[in-house]
């Protein structure tokens, strides 16, 4: 094999002479016959794109940004330490020892949410807060779905048998609220409430979610992330609040007694300390 290489600007090129490989079926993504070839290419090594890495440094410059900003309020840092249980009571959830059916999905939403938290905590202190909102509805979905199937467990084998007309009947987000209302005997409709928000603010794409691309209220909206005190702090905050949601409805699905490295009992300390901070 003869390498000539020649630089031109920040790219290099490669003049690759290649005689008598073998090359087997899908190589380089292209179907050839196992046979010996002598082949002549030429590759080229480009540089991945200056403006998406200057993006990411000034991602990473605003997470420090947002560290600051928590650290400086004990009511975010809070929120975060209760994120942190209830992610944590996710994988304890994932590593019970049940490989019953209808357990895999327990630990299936569980893993959904564990991933959710991540990537919203992520989005948001990285300056992306209508993305990061976009992520929290799924966690309020997930929860009330999980709620659901604690109410009454064979929904859990319904739901995984479901067509798409008993999804809709069933379990479509609407469905799933209006039953736990139901349950509760409530007609407050706060858990439509919620929903419709992080639908409004950033699921859909409408004039009430352009509030999660403005550093300051009553500004322009901007391109790309941005950070600022207020924004982040409502975000932190609900994301707390979910938090604590998900982890009481993951924390149900375990018999008592099973525990790993006391989560389930610093969740409970936890909890009690973000209530009595935050209703009481």
């Amino acid at each position: 094999m003869i390498l000539k290489a020649y630089k031109t600007g920040v790219r290099y090129k490669y003049l690759l002479i290649l005689e008598k490989i073998v090359f087997y079926p899908w190589f380089f993504g292209v179907q050839i016959c196992p046979r010996k070839y002598t082949i002549f290419s030429i590759m080229t090594k480009i540089s991945f794109p200056y403006n998406l890495d200057s993006l990411h440094k000034q991602e990473l410059f605003l997470r420090e940004k947002a560290i600051e900003i928590i650290q400086s309020k004990p009511k975010l840092s809070l929120h975060l330490r209760a994120v942190e249980r209830a992610m944590s009571l996710a994988k304890v959830v994932v590593d019970y020892p049940d490989n019953d059916e209808d357990f895999k999905v327990v630990k299936m939403l569980s893993i959904r949410m564990f991933n959710a938290f991540g990537a919203s905590l992520t989005l948001m202190s990285s300056g992306y807060h209508q993305n990061g909102g976009l992520v929290m509805r799924d966690i309020l979905e997930t929860v009330f779905l999980m709620d659901l199937f604690k109410t009454d467990n064979t929904t859990i084998e319904r739901w995984r048998f479901a067509d798409i007309k008993t999804q809709r009947k069933e379990f479509s987000p609407v469905a799933v609220r209006k039953a736990l209302d139901e349950r509760d005997g409530v007609h407050t409709m706060k858990r439509a409430e919620a929903y419709k928000m992080f639908s409004e603010l950033a699921a859909h794409p409408n004039m009430h979610s352009q509030h999660m691309l403005k550093p300051e209220k009553g500004g322009d909206i901007v391109t790309g992330p941005f950070m600022e005190e207020t924004t982040l702090e409502a975000g932190i905050s609900e994301l707390g609040r979910i938090a604590i949601q998900a982890g009481e409805i993951m924390n149900a699905f375990l018999p008592e007694g099973w525990d790993h490295d006391d989560v389930r009992a610093s969740f409970a300390l936890i909890k009690n300390e973000w209530i009595e901070k935050f209703y009481r």
